[in-house]
């Protein structure tokens, strides 16, 4: 690694880092002669050399009316990013522990089409929890229709079980007649419950899907509303026939 790329790690800008090396090599150099040695206009290294000296790596000093610039020894470059390290490490805690309360607030993510839908089965696959459904079968294959039975033959490969609450219609009953051949238990409700939609609970998160023209979908991540529904679903489950 070159020297202006190793001081643009330690977090100097491009500029920076030029104007930076061009004082090192000068010693003590006006603003004029380190901006023509950096390739830079004079108000803009100016600026950077004002930067630095905030930073602690730059300082200035008059000789005749003259302003002259200087940087320290590369060493302290180093101690500075120590000193950054060091503080850091001192608020790691409070820092882990924002994030800890980040992790555990509810995330919300919205789509719109099927290839959204889409996105989401892949994301149950990658799962491999057990899923819990509560769907119309006949829904389902119409909107996807190819992709649905390709996902459930990967579904099966992947050993995914499945138990489903299907709306009461032929392909519901086909669907229950095939049962643990797919690793999928059904059980039905009357059709007169009728609705364009599904929610499967999966691992920690809820999908739900209206399978109107607009085909929405929704996943809500969170392991106290995933819960929260999960009883509930486990409610109508023991209900159903």
């Amino acid at each position: 690694m070159n020297p202006r790329s190793a001081l643009q790690q330690f977090g100097l800008t491009d500029k920076e880092a030029r104007v930076y090396l061009a004082t090192l090599e000068l010693g003590s150099a006006s603003v004029a002669k380190i901006a023509d040695k950096a390739g830079l206009p004079r108000p803009t290294c100016y600026d950077i050399l004002a930067s630095l000296i905030r930073q602690g790596i730059a300082a200035s000093f008059r000789k005749k009316q003259i302003r002259y610039f200087s940087v320290d020894d590369p060493k302290r470059v180093i101690t500075i990013a120590e000193e950054r390290v060091k503080s850091l490490q001192e608020v790691l805690p409070q820092l882990e522990a924002v994030y800890g309360l980040a992790r555990e607030r509810p995330t919300v993510r919205f789509y719109q089409g099927k290839p959204g839908m889409k996105q989401i089965f892949e994301e149950i696959l990658a799962d491999r929890a057990e899923v819990l459904a509560f769907s119309s079968a006949d829904d389902l294959l119409n909107c996807l229709g190819e992709y649905w039975t390709k996902f459930v033959q990967r579904r099966i490969k992947l050993k995914i079980p499945v138990r489903t609450i299907l709306r009461d219609t032929p392909q519901a009953r086909e669907r229950q007649r095939l049962g643990q051949t797919e690793l999928r238990v059904v059980k039905l409700i009357p059709p007169h419950f009728a609705h364009q939609g599904a929610i499967f609970i999966f691992g920690n998160k809820i999908s739900f899907f209206s399978f109107s023209k607009d085909y929405l979908a929704v996943v809500v991540a969170s392991p106290e509303i995933t819960a929260i529904l999960r009883s509930a679903w486990e409610f109508i489950w023991e209900q159903a026939s």
